[in-house]
């Protein structure tokens, strides 16, 4: 089955897709301020969105200067850099050793729980091209 492009799509569901893009994109935001909340799966999340969407938003995500890169070298590669892992890693560790000290137990170990399920999963995924760098649209 080919994929619909954006403009074929009815109005009322490139605007679901818009919104739903956009409310990834502002969480991926917030979670470059709580440690907890994962970026990278949030953008790339956008970027699906708008690619059934909107052009013009997909465009401005793939070719934006800090998320451009991520967006496609997960598309070309199902990659996530290796750098992005270790930072990911280190912040959710940091996050969810804070909440065994906020949250009483045993919800205090849930978040643990969680980020380890999410760092496992994130670190069997392969790191990108070796020295490579992602296409260009």
């Amino acid at each position: 089955m080919p994929a619909t492009a954006p403009q074929d799509r009815p109005h009322w569901q490139r605007l679901l897709w818009l919104a739903a893009g956009g409310l990834s994109l502002l969480t991926g935001f917030i979670g470059l301020l709580l440690p907890l909340l994962p970026t990278v799966p949030f953008v790339l999340l956008a970027a699906f969105c708008f690619s059934k969407g909107s052009e013009r938003c997909e465009r401005w995500i793939c070719e934006h200067r800090h998320f451009g890169p991520m967006v496609l070298n997960w598309r070309a590669h199902r990659a996530v850099p290796l750098r992005a892992k270790w930072i990911a890693t280190v912040m959710m560790s940091i996050s969810s050793i804070g909440a065994l000290f906020i949250v009483p137990m045993p919800w205090g170990a849930a978040p643990g729980v969680c980020c380890a399920a999410v760092a496992a999963w994130m670190w069997t995924l392969p790191h990108g091209p070796a020295g490579g760098t992602p296409p260009q649209l």
